[in-house]
């Protein structure tokens, strides 16, 4: 083997012919084959003579049956040039340097990358090679990604694109306002053109774009807007502008920061598309009435509420309750929903009925539901207007109150109380019912009317106790 040969820009051994004199073949042979993953000795012929490989899985892909094969067949079309290069450098001692090819596998190609070394004055040169799949494979992957990047970016720039011209050439005037500073990061045209300044926008506070009048009711809103996602509309004006504007405010998140996307529209644009003062009117008195009501969509989403069933439902803002389904605090779960439901698609209307409503920490109510469909063709909605009970219950109900003396007087609870009630109010009828009776019968004797009835005297005077019947005196006891 020619110790001479080196790489290029590598440094050799300087005393290689004294100190590696004595190595034998058995020792080269070993520190060739740990060299790489693959070592070739070729003849003068480009014969491959012997392989030694220091992975299983290239013995796998075929590598060990190439002995006696020119190693320019082993390896794909496109790398057959590569190995006659390699071949011929060697030969001319040139500095040899690595050179990647492709062998044909059961799996597919498989990269190496070889160094090929003139090996004897005979013409022999050993090839050594590092297997390049997982290598390939990273590259790949790497490829993949930049790929991925590259599309994300591109849509992105599209959707910025986009963005910017909607921003640009809206006809309302736009701020974006950071959260913590309340200073302007951003504004459109048209929000430059409002505040008739030819100073930069950026950076400043955006309460002194307003005047001394408006900044309170701008920075209620913004809190308002900070803390529970309101968007209510506020009045407002411009610094040196007698022209009122409508001011909203959404929140949005950017840069690990959150942002005010503040809009201005004159005031009269926005009354062309308000309800009417009636309609408003209607809207502020449902939402104090002391009676809960919400409105929901057919599949029972949750659309509006007034402030009563904020307070049915331990719910303290009514961002909380927007979208969540009314099935989560109306009803006995799996029951009175759908029976209800069922109705107010057959009637129209449902008066009365009777269930809960439990709140989000636990709590539950007893309720009396009146609700009604409504809304047009194709978009219907329900509104649902509920009573608690509990007075009405106290109320027909006191301690010692006079039991329905008739049938028509119990059927009259279904719908309006349980059943297990109804049935419990039922037995007690029928229990004093013949309790009465018997002591009629008897002449008002308890002793033969606890005979009659077949109960002790006792139980007949534990019984005469719960239903008030008579005046016990210390001695029947």
């Amino acid at each position: 083997m020619d110790l001479s040969s080196s790489l290029a820009g590598a440094v050799p051994f300087r005393r290689a012919a004294a100190l590696l004199a004595g190595v034998d073949a058995d020792l080269a042979a070993r520190v060739i084959a740990a060299s790489g993953d693959v070592a070739l000795v070729i003849d003068a012929d480009g014969i491959i003579r012997d392989v030694a490989l220091g992975s299983g899985d290239l013995a796998n892909e075929g590598f060990e049956a190439w002995r006696d094969r020119p190693w320019i067949d082993t390896v794909t079309v496109d790398s057959r040039g590569k190995v006659a290069d390699m071949l011929r450098d060697a030969g001319t001692r040139a500095p040899p340097r690595w050179r990647q090819v492709n062998h044909g596998g059961g799996d597919g190609e498989v990269p190496i990358r070889y160094l090929a070394i003139d090996a004897a004055h005979d013409g022999r040169v050993i090839a050594i090679g590092r297997d390049m799949r997982a290598a390939a494979s990273l590259q790949q992957r790497l490829l993949a990604a930049q790929q991925s990047m590259e599309r994300d970016y591109v849509q992105l720039r599209q959707m910025e694109t986009r963005y910017r011209l909607l921003f640009d050439q809206s006809a309302e005037a736009v701020f974006v306002v950071d959260t913590a500073t309340r200073r302007i990061t951003e504004a459109n045209p048209a929000a430059r053109a409002l505040t008739r300044s030819e100073a930069r926008l950026t950076g400043q506070p955006f309460v002194q774009m307003l005047d001394e009048a408006s900044r309170e009711s701008a920075l209620t809103l913004l809190g308002a807007v900070a803390a529970a996602e309101q968007s209510d509309l506020v009045r407002v004006r411009m610094t040196d502008d007698a022209t009122e504007y409508a001011m909203a405010a959404t929140l949005f998140r950017a840069d690990r920061g959150s942002f005010f996307l503040v809009r201005l529209t004159a005031a009269d644009a926005v009354a062309a598309i308000e309800p009417p003062d009636a309609d408003r009117r209607l809207i502020d008195v449902l939402d104090k009435l002391p009676d809960a009501f919400v409105l929901t969509d057919d599949n029972l989403d949750i659309l509006a509420e007034n402030a009563a069933f904020l307070d049915f439902t331990q719910s303290s803002r009514r961002g909380d309750l927007r979208g969540t389904a009314l099935s989560r605090y109306l009803g006995r779960p799996g029951i009175d929903l759908g029976v209800l439901v069922q109705q107010l698609r057959s009637h129209g209307a449902v008066r009365n009925f009777a269930t809960i409503v439990r709140g989000q920490r636990g709590g539950e109510e007893e309720v009396e539901v009146s609700a009604v469909l409504a809304g047009v063709p194709g978009q219907p909605c329900f509104g649902f207007s509920l009573r608690t009970t509990r007075r009405v219950r106290l109320d027909a109900a006191p301690p010692g109150h006079a039991l329905p003396r008739s049938v028509e007087q119990l059927t009259e609870l279904v719908g309006r109380v349980p059943l297990k009630d109804i049935v419990r109010e039922s037995t007690d009828l029928i229990e004093r019912l013949c309790i009465e009776a018997a002591l009629t019968y008897t002449s008002d004797n308890r002793a033969s009317a606890a005979e009659i009835l077949g109960l002790s005297r006792q139980s007949l005077y534990s019984k005469l106790h719960r239903h008030g019947i008579g005046n016990l005196s210390s001695a029947d006891e």
